[in-house]
């Protein structure tokens, strides 16, 4: 099964000024583990799940060329949207139905995208797709991460937390599936030659503004949205109310510190 999520056009914008992009540390991982499975040339990435460009963007200096795949065109339209990337281009489909010839592709990426995957058909294709040698890159974090302002971190953490459990009843088992990092499907890889680095911590600053941003663009608070949109803007304002509340400011540009936990699945296809 494909799943379908974040189409929406205000949601794809939301995807593209709020999520988090993957770090450069991610990125040296992923590298260093294809330069050392995989010889030169390094031709053909494809970021599978691709959302608005981030991630495809990131690995663009890297390749000749990178192929961004997305089940949306409304985050498509945002990929595109972004300038300076000769070597991208991006192409509405599915990780489980990919437009490439047999061995054709160096490196598969996903992230923050394998769990809505259709786990087995997605594995039959990066097998089909991948050069001998060639790898693939799981990455995204869960969702357990942290604040940090002064001496209320934790009770601005609480608040995250509160938010998150009214959105329980619209949460997707694929979140969870995410929250395990991936541990099913790293399970299921076929090749011999994998791995899973499941704690890389980042910290970055961040505003209020663009952290209750950040959490509009979960998928929950999307159904949220779509079921009752006022129950979900009252949401959303009580939220951000409540952060400028306990860190005692008026202002949602006020910086504040996130902790996320990234993970990344590597794999190589034998020889």
């Amino acid at each position: 099964m494909t799943y379908r999520m974040f189409e929406e056009k205000h949601h794809a914008s939301i995807y593209q000024r709020y999520r988090f992009v993957p770090p450069e540390e991610i990125r040296d991982i992923i590298l260093h583990y294809l330069e050392r499975k995989k010889v030169q040339p390094h031709a053909l990435a494809v970021d599978l799940g691709c959302g608005t460009g981030q991630n495809s963007r990131l690995m663009a200096p890297h390749f000749q060329e990178v192929v961004g795949i997305d089940i949306s065109e409304c985050q498509l339209e945002e990929a595109r949207a972004v300038a300076g990337f000769n070597n991208i281009t991006y192409r509405k489909g599915t990780a489980e139905e990919l437009p490439f010839p047999d061995a054709s592709v160096d490196l598969l990426t996903a992230a923050s995208a394998a769990h809505w995957f259709d786990q087995q058909r997605f594995l039959l294709e990066a097998g089909r797709v991948l050069k001998p040698c060639g790898c693939m890159a799981l990455l995204g974090f869960a969702d357990n991460f942290r604040l940090h302002y002064g001496s209320c971190g934790d009770r601005l953490t609480d608040i995250c937390d509160e938010f998150k459990k009214v959105l329980l009843p619209y949460t997707s088992t694929q979140v969870a599936v995410a929250n395990t990092k991936l541990q099913e499907l790293y399970t299921a890889i076929p090749f011999p030659d994998k791995e899973r680095i499941e704690c890389i911590p980042l910290k970055q600053q961040i505003s209020v503004r663009n952290i209750v941003g950040f959490m509009e663009s979960f998928s929950m608070y999307q159904a949220l949205q779509r079921a009752e949109p006022d129950a979900a803007t009252t949401l959303l304002q009580r939220t951000l109310d409540r952060f400028l509340k306990e860190m005692g400011v008026t202002s949602p540009d006020t910086l504040m510190e996130v902790t996320l936990e990234y993970f990344c699945v590597l794999a190589s296809k034998p020889e």
